[in-house]
Parts: structure tokens; sequence; C-alpha cells
């Protein structure tokens, strides 16, 4: 296995309004052994308390996914775009040649629970663009956003992949990573490989042409990332 990272090795960063769990280095939290894997630079499990959020702020040059796993999140940004995004959906902004925007807790009563999800295009100062889509897991691995929007999926401006792993206790799957670095992060269940068992927060990466099988000891709902193998 080509890389291992622990829920409870995450960094934290705590505001009150926000409590946020770190993969990868961000903000005030650096450590230069989490940098990110391939193109794949920023996870944060992200719960925002209700009525809060992330101000109007700005980017430029970055594929921006938010998966929401409870509650509901309001964004509103400079193109327009003004759009409540429920637990399930799927939302792309391609932050392009700059975009600002604001991310709040649409529920005044109940917190989201949602992933931000950075990934580094491969074109420079495009157009900035949106979208977002419900997308129903139709098999145990569903594509929800690839290269080119194939099968209805949601498209970025990098030559990977993100799909949703569901599991049902016992079931067995093999992850392939073909080409592409292969990574997992698992956001509710419990998985075992040959060797190793993941818990909610835990994540992996294996190596290009990897087969890998996984066994869900408890209902599994996680992320899967084919990334570009060179860099």
């Amino acid at each position: 296995m080509k890389y291992i990272r622990r829920a409870n090795e995450r960094g934290v960063a705590n505001f009150g309004w926000l409590n946020s769990k770190h993969s990868f280095s961000f903000g005030n939290y650096y450590d230069p052994k989490h940098m990110g894997i391939s193109a794949l630079r920023v996870i944060n499990d992200d719960m925002v308390m209700p009525g809060q959020g992330f101000g109007t702020h700005g980017h430029r040059d970055m594929e921006i996914i938010s998966y929401v796993i409870e509650g509901a999140l309001k964004h509103e940004d400079s193109e327009g775009n003004a759009h409540v995004i429920p637990a399930g959906d799927v939302q792309r902004m391609s932050a392009g040649s700059g975009i600002m925007h604001s991310e709040f807790n649409a529920s005044q009563t109940d917190p989201v629970n949602f992933f931000q999800i950075w990934i580094q295009p491969n074109r420079l100062g495009t157009q900035p663009s949106y979208a977002q889509k419900t997308l129903p897991q139709e098999d145990p691995l569903t594509p929800l956003v690839t290269p080119d929007g194939e099968g209805n999926t949601l498209s970025m401006q990098q030559n990977a992949r993100m799909s949703r792993l569901m599991l049902s206790t016992g079931d067995v799957f093999h992850l392939a990573s073909h080409e592409s670095i292969g990574y997992l992060h698992l956001i509710k269940g419990e998985l075992t490989t040959e060797d190793d068992t993941f818990g909610p927060g835990d994540a992996f990466a294996i190596d290009p042409n990897q087969v890998l099988q996984v066994k869900a000891g408890a209902d599994v709902e996680a992320l899967w990332f084919e990334l570009p193998a060179a860099r």
C-alpha cells in the first residue's frame, strides 16, 4: 500500500463556528509528509454550525468539489450562482482565472457536515464555472466527477476521477487503480484488507495498476479518487 492516512492523525482546526479535520496540509496546519496525493491537494472534513459559514473569499486555478454528508450548504459566487446543496449532492466549482464565493450552513438549527476537496487543474486561467448534481448510486462504485463529464457526471479540468463507493456489511469489492494512483477516503463504516482495518476518516493510496480487495465490516460510504500517476 502506497500511503496510509489515519483519521486521528489529521490536522484539526476548531474556530467554534467551524470544526475542520485536514487530511493534508492546509491553513495553519503544515506537515511536509502530508501535502497531498498527485493532483489531490485538499480534503477537509468540515462541520459548520447553524447559520455560520465562510464569508466571501477568492480562489483561482483550482477545481473545488463539495460533497455534503449531513445537512445542507448554501453557495453563492461572483458568476451569479446561488444554490443550496443537500446531503448526497456533489458540487464542482472551477475557479479558473478567478472567482469570489461564499459557503454557509443553509440551516439556522442544524449543523452541516461536508467535504471540501481541491484538485489542481491541468489548465490554468480558464473561464470560471459551476455545476451541481444529484447522482444516484447505480453500482457499488458510482462515478461523480470525471474529466469529460461522462455518463451524466460532473466534469473537471484534470485527468482524474472521483467516485462514491457504497458497500453493505460483508460485501467484497476490488478497487482497481488502472494507470492512475488510487486514493480512498472512508466516510462511514469499516473496511478491511489483507493487512489493515480502516474506519471513518481513514484513507489510503495504492499504486497504479494495482488491484486491492476490500471487505466491508460495516456499511460503507467512501470517496475513491483516480489521480494522475505523473505530475
